[in-house]
């Protein structure tokens, strides 16, 4: 027991930890690895122990011993007795289960063998099961790998997976030493690390999983080296055309790859080469929603030898589909955070794979890797004519009323004032707000509907220095390559979203060649359901060790 400690462990896994204390960091990074950050006001913020996160801390080879010595660490009182067992029981489930290739038979295998026989008359998994080849074994059918996975860790029984992958057809993919740009290109050690920790070696085979790393760190270049160490033909999903072509400009630059063998599938090309990029949007087309997917083929007409998801957090419900059927694919997944708004995250874990690689923000920050960044939150009134119809309005048209407050056009101008001289970014969520400030500003915008070829000639100009103001609605929340950004101003989002307000600060986060910090400004509605939403997004960046500075802006 010491009472200098800043963390305190409830029995029901919530753990309080005391901001002003000089051991708050050091306890932030020693609990981050098992625990999730729910809440982060002023003094104590509140993380939770879950099953997943338990068994992500498993996949990375935490023990339940080193959890609880580290709990034991920075704890203020002994641990609670329940909370102990808990972790035990919980991380003794990971790998209870495993999935193994003998005899060219995909098994399922338990030293508990009672369990393996209790879960083989499950309604939803008898069916996907065949014969019992041996004692603590159990058949499955191949085409099932993934559902049955699925199933198990919804029982609470998460599948360690070492049944191995088909190689694919091979392509070599040689790393250059000096970029096509003429640069110097050395991957960083934390690069390296990640795309080994992938990939695996002959102790501890990889070839499925999550990579976490900041926007701005370089996940892009991840990715090529795990690409350079399999050398396999390779399928690429991302986001949208701009993610894609940058992809295409980053193979060119980086690697020996010819022009040639790099493939665009998307709404607007359909090439198939050892290389192809594939929009996540195509993936998911079909003409209604009682249609099959057209072009689902593409995951099983190739011989992949490794697919590759970009920005894996945004990855449609579908797609998990589509990956269900192909867990003898070697999976990377490539991430800033894994928060999912839509709670699927077990299937995150169960059919890309476990985090393989994670590295808090402010260590690559501290390293200058990634800028330095302060977020600052102004809030502001409605105007008092604005203020009784807000109350008269439903919930939703309250939160676009708060959303599009009048007021924000006077604070953004005043924010501009003050960065003349930067490259601002002006984030927003509906079409007819930031049309608004564009006509405001005399600022060009970005929108769904913007066609991709004028969407690339903007972002060339921005980084050219042509224009220094872009305004962007959701797509600027995607894969953008804008380096220069240094500042961001947020006038509407969705909804509290954490991962928005990760993929919204790491727009200014790649490093600056003066060295400036970069500014991430949201400007929110008082006593309006924007302010409740704020606060949520605030667990993200406060969460990532950012300072939180919260200003008020009066009008009369």
């Amino acid at each position: 027991m010491n009472h200098d400690n800043p963390l305190i462990v409830q029995g029901d896994s919530t753990l309080l930890l005391e901001v002003n204390n000089r051991l708050f960091k050091d306890a932030r990074d020693g609990i981050n690895a098992f625990a999730h950050l729910e809440k982060s006001p002023e003094y104590i913020h509140t993380y939770v122990i879950t099953p997943l996160s338990l068994w992500n801390a498993a996949a990375l080879g935490w023990s339940p011993e080193k959890v609880i010595k580290n709990l034991e660490q920075f704890s203020k009182y002994p641990l609670p007795h329940n909370v102990i067992q808990d972790i035990h029981e919980l991380m003794g489930r990971f790998g209870k289960l495993t999935l193994d290739n003998i005899d060219n038979k995909l098994v399922l295998y338990s030293e508990d063998s009672e369990l393996l026989s209790q879960l083989s008359t499950h309604p939803k998994l008898s069916s996907l099961l065949g014969s019992l080849p041996g004692e603590g074994t159990i058949e499955v059918y191949p085409q099932y790998r993934g559902i049955v996975k699925q199933l198990l860790i919804a029982l609470g029984y998460p599948v360690h997976d070492r049944a191995g992958y088909v190689d694919g057809e091979p392509f070599e993919i040689t790393l250059k030493e000096t970029c096509s740009d003429g640069s110097k290109f050395t991957i960083r050690e934390y690069q390296s690390l990640a795309a080994e920790s992938f990939t695996g070696s002959k102790s501890l085979p990889g070839g499925s999983g999550v990579v976490v790393l900041p926007c701005g760190a370089g996940k892009t270049i991840v990715g090529l080296a795990a690409m350079s160490i399999l050398n396999r033909k390779t399928l690429i999903l991302v986001t949208n055309i701009t993610a894609a072509h940058q992809w295409k400009r980053e193979i060119l630059n980086r690697t020996q790859v010819k022009e040639e063998d790099i493939g665009e599938y998307s709404g607007e090309s359909k090439e198939i080469k050892p290389i192809t990029l594939a929009t996540y949007q195509i993936l998911t087309y079909r003409k209604k929603k009682t249609d099959p997917f057209v072009h689902f083929g593409i995951f099983n007409r190739e011989n992949w030898g490794l697919i590759l998801y970009d920005e894996v957090h945004l990855l449609p419900a579908p797609v998990f589909k589509f990956t269900a059927e192909i867990q003898a694919r070697r999976r990377l997944g490539l991430t800033a955070t894994l928060i999912r708004e839509d709670g699927h995250e077990k299937d995150v874990f169960t059919l890309i794979g476990p985090k393989k690689y994670d590295v808090p923000w402010k260590v690559l920050e501290k390293q200058g890797w990634i800028a330095t960044a302060k977020c600052i939150e102004i809030r502001v009134d409605l105007p008092h004519s604005e203020k009784m119809r807000y109350l008269s309005l439903s919930p939703k048209q309250q939160i676009r009323l708060a959303y599009e407050n009048p007021f924000k056009i006077s604070v953004a101008r005043e924010i501009l004032q003050r960065h003349k001289k930067d490259k601002v970014l002006i984030l927003g969520q509906y079409i007819s707000q930031i049309e608004v400030f564009g006509k405001e500003f005399g600022a060009p915008i970005i929108t769904g509907a913007t066609p991709n070829l004028k969407r690339d000639e903007l972002y060339d100009k921005f980084r050219l220095g042509e224009i220094s103001i872009l305004i962007l609605s959701k797509v600027g929340n995607f894969a953008i390559d804008l380096p220069d950004a240094n500042v961001a101003i947020q006038i509407s989002g969705t909804f509290g979203s954490r991962q928005e307000e990760a993929q919204r600060l790491g727009r200014i986060l790649r490093p600056k060649k003066d060295e400036k910090q970069a500014t991430f400004y949201s400007i929110v509605t008082r006593e309006s359901r924007e302010l409740d939403f704020a606060m949520k997004r605030q667990l993200f960046l406060t969460g990532q060790g950012y300072p939180y500075e919260i200003l008020y802006r009066e009008f009369e």
